[in-house]
């Protein structure tokens, strides 16, 4: 019985929970925040690392160097229509962005907000789990299987299942901490 579809979906819906987890601000500078603005360059939505140099200098800092110096206005104009809560710094070469210490009940609500990201996550997981299953079922049903092999693949569809929950849980953990002990 083949599993890598489900396996793939799965792992897919892991990823993609990942990238969201960093994007969300922890206090420390994280050049993926910038991964969804889009600059107008030339009549073109082009993403802000293709247009410039993103560094970080410090912790709690992001500079942003346009290697067209006028696209300034543009990447900032970007970032300020954005939301990611921050107010570009423009010295007319390059842009800062620094991020401010967060304090005690915004740190709470981020981790309110990945605790909603993961059980989307996770809810996304059991609905493959699920098509999975009927997946079987309708061959079982069309007699191309027979019941003990689809209980054998229920099990195995489960076991799937369980581990890539887990595997959020374990992400969920470590961004938590990262949060908390910034």
């Amino acid at each position: 019985m083949d599993y890598n579809n489900i396996m793939e979906k799965m792992e897919k819906t892991i990823n993609v929970f990942g990238e969201n987890l960093s994007e969300i601000r922890a206090g420390r500078a994280n050049p993926a925040i910038l991964n969804k603005i889009k600059v107008d360059y030339y009549g073109v939505a082009t993403p802000i690392n293709q247009v410039a140099g993103i560094s970080v200098p410090e912790a709690r800092l992001i500079v942003i160097q346009p290697w067209d110096v006028s696209m300034l206005k543009e990447i900032e104009k970007a970032i300020l229509a954005s939301d990611i809560g921050i107010n570009p710094n423009n010295d007319g070469k390059i842009i800062r962005l620094s991020f401010p210490e967060l304090n005690e009940e915004r740190r709470k609500e981020l981790v309110k907000e990945i605790k909603k990201t993961a059980e989307e996550a996770k809810v996304a997981i059991r609905a493959i789990r699920r098509d999975g299953i009927d997946e079987f079922k309708k061959k079982q049903k069309d007699s191309l299987i027979t019941e003990d092999d689809l209980r054998e693949a229920e099990e195995q569809i489960q076991k799937i299942t369980d581990k890539k929950v887990e595997e959020i849980d374990k992400i969920l953990l470590n961004k938590e901490k990262e949060i908390m002990n910034v």
